[in-house]
Parts: C-alpha cells; sequence; structure tokens
C-alpha cells in the first residue's frame, strides 16, 4: 500500500488541515505519517511577521524536508504562501475553498465597530487588516497580537485588547463561532490571497505516478482556478505578508471575477479595482489586474512600503 508522507507546523490549527488532508487520502486507499515541525514564523512571537522577513517564515523548513525527500508534500494555509515559490517546488492541489472572509471576535458580546464607545482596540499583526482597519473604521485602534489562535485568544481574555481580528475559517474550525461579533464583507474588507484554502506543496523531484495520485485524492478544481488568478495578481505586485495587498477571486460558470486591491499602511490611500475574465487563463487575469493596480499609483506605494521597512 502506498504510503503519503505529510509535513506540517505543530499549530492546533495547522495539526486540524493536515488531519483533513489524510483523511482525504485515506478515503482513496492510502496510508499516511504526519510529521509536523516549528517554522522560524512558529517560534519568533515578538515581531510582526514584516519584521522577520515575509518570504518562507511558514514554509521553509518544511520544503527542507520536502527538497530532501523526508515527506512527499506539505500542507499549508493557502493565504502563507509567498508568491513565487523556490526553486524545485510546486503546488500540486488545493482542498475545497471555505469561506474567505474576516471576523470580528470578542468575549463581550454586545461589542459593536459602529456602536457608542469612541474608541475599540482590536489585536492584529498584519498589515492589511491595520490599513484596512484605519481606513473603513478610523476610530479603532489596533495593537500587535502574534501567536496561536489559542494564544491570541488567551490574550484577549487577558484584556490585551477588545476584540481580535481574524479569518473566519480559522474561527470557525477550531470551534469559536460563538465569539464572532461582526463580519466584514468580502466585497469592502478584501481578504488576501488565499485565505480559506488549504495548499499541498510538493518538491518538483516528487515521482509523478505520486503526484498524480495526491491531486486526483485532494484537489478542487473549482478553487484552484480562482487560486491560480489570486496568486498571479500578487505575484505581479511582488506582495508578501509585509504589503496590504488583497485579492478574492469568485467563479461564475466559464468566468471568473477577480477583485483585487492594494493600500498604504496608513490606510490613507487605497484602491481596488475588479475584473473579469476566462476559466482558460487565470494567471493572464491576476497579472492584468495586478499591472492596473501597478500603473495607478501602487508601483510609487509599494516604493514607500519598501522604503518604510
Amino acid at each position: 500500500m502506498t504510503t503519503i508522507t505529510i509535513g506540517t507546523r505543530k499549530s492546533k490549527l495547522a495539526m486540524w488541515q493536515t488531519e483533513t488532508v489524510a483523511r482525504m487520502l485515506e478515503a482513496h486507499g492510502l496510508k499516511t505519517k504526519i510529521t509536523p515541525i516549528e517554522t522560524r514564523g512558529d517560534k519568533i512571537l515578538d515581531r510582526s511577521i514584516a519584521k522577520i522577513g515575509s518570504k518562507g517564515v511558514f514554509t521553509e523548513e518544511l520544503e527542507e524536508q520536502l527538497a530532501g525527500g523526508l515527506t512527499d508534500i506539505a500542507v499549508h494555509s493557502a493565504k502563507d504562501m509567498q508568491s513565487t515559490l523556490p526553486p524545485g517546488f510546486e503546488l500540486i492541489a488545493y482542498t475545497e475553498r471555505e469561506k474567505s472572509h474576516d471576523v470580528l471576535v470578542s468575549y463581550q458580546s454586545d461589542l459593536r465597530l459602529d456602536g457608542p464607545r469612541s474608541t475599540i482596540v482590536v489585536g492584529t499583526s498584519s498589515v492589511r487588516r491595520v490599513a484596512l482597519l484605519r481606513h473603513f473604521y478610523p476610530q479603532v485602534q489596533t495593537v500587535p497580537m502574534r501567536g496561536n489562535l489559542q494564544t491570541r485568544l488567551r490574550k484577549l481574555e487577558d484584556g490585551a485588547c477588545d476584540a481580535l481580528i481574524l479569518a473566519f475559517a480559522g474561527v470557525t474550525r477550531m470551534g469559536y463561532d460563538d465569539l464572532i461579533v461582526h463580519d466584514f464583507p468580502v466585497e469592502q474588507f478584501v481578504p488576501p490571497v488565499g485565505q480559506g484554502c488549504i495548499a499541498v506543496e510538493a518538491s518538483q523531484s516528487l515521482p509523478e505516478d505520486k503526484r498524480r495520485l495526491i491531486r486526483a485524492c485532494l484537489n478542487h478544481h473549482e478553487t484552484e482556478l480562482v487560486m491560480r488568478a489570486e496568486r498571479a495578481y500578487l505575484k505581479t505586485l511582488e506582495g508578501g505578508c509585509s504589503i496590504p495587498a488583497f485579492a478574492h477571486a469568485a467563479l461564475h460558470g466559464d468566468t471568473i471575477s477577480l477583485t483585487g486591491g492594494l493600500a498604504n499602511l496608513d490606510g490613507s490611500w487605497l484602491l481596488c479595482k475588479t475584473r473579469s475574465g476566462s476559466t482558460e487563463d487565470p494567471e493572464h487575469l491576476g497579472s492584468s489586474l495586478g499591472w492596473d493596480i501597478l500603473e495607478n499609483n501602487g508601483r510609487e506605494v509599494l516604493a514607500a512600503i519598501k522604503a518604510a521597512s
């Protein structure tokens, strides 16, 4: 019987994702072996991802395992994947995407962003979320908040902030739906590329028969199409965790609708556009929207962000 070895991060959410992938493989008669490790992004919690270095902070160690043949695949949150993978690696499958919007969670059930309180303190270390909050909710204050979901919720309960802004998919996977006090619509508060989806990475040296088998068990075709468009957009912007870029694609028959944009760090400037294109070439749709953003002051905004980092 074929055995698929799987590399993953040690966090509770990452293990949940990996066990989901393992069950999908086992349902097709394959054996699985899970190898959890800590990545650089898991170990360094006193700095934002942007300060650590945005490329590969959650993937580098897993890719070393893939390159060395210790594992066949690595399981990631698609939103954690850099826009350009290192040479020799590829994403071979995407699981079906869940709801991809952001939510506000709090132990204060009556907390409202537009409520009577003059100031609400929200914990997040995402430059995208900080920029969008400052743009759409200027009354909100933000404080840095790193760590896994349980760590951040513990800090919230201890009074470090009034609320956290998180991905709905992670919140619901871990069973904290009862803490959601606000849902941010994707049309306004556009999520990062890949949010709500599990990506499966492999070395290009993985035997082709294993690659085909894994892909047949795991890949969701419709999700792959929208992921290809979103990732092409991010690649054009050369974006990473230190850039407040965002994009969300949806499938409508043979057409992909892609909304993407960019903000500066303080949210005072924000550009968001929508384009549609054929499912025959998702990458063209993503790259063309990316060039549109770059040519409408996006290039200058990115240069300023990189100069300030």
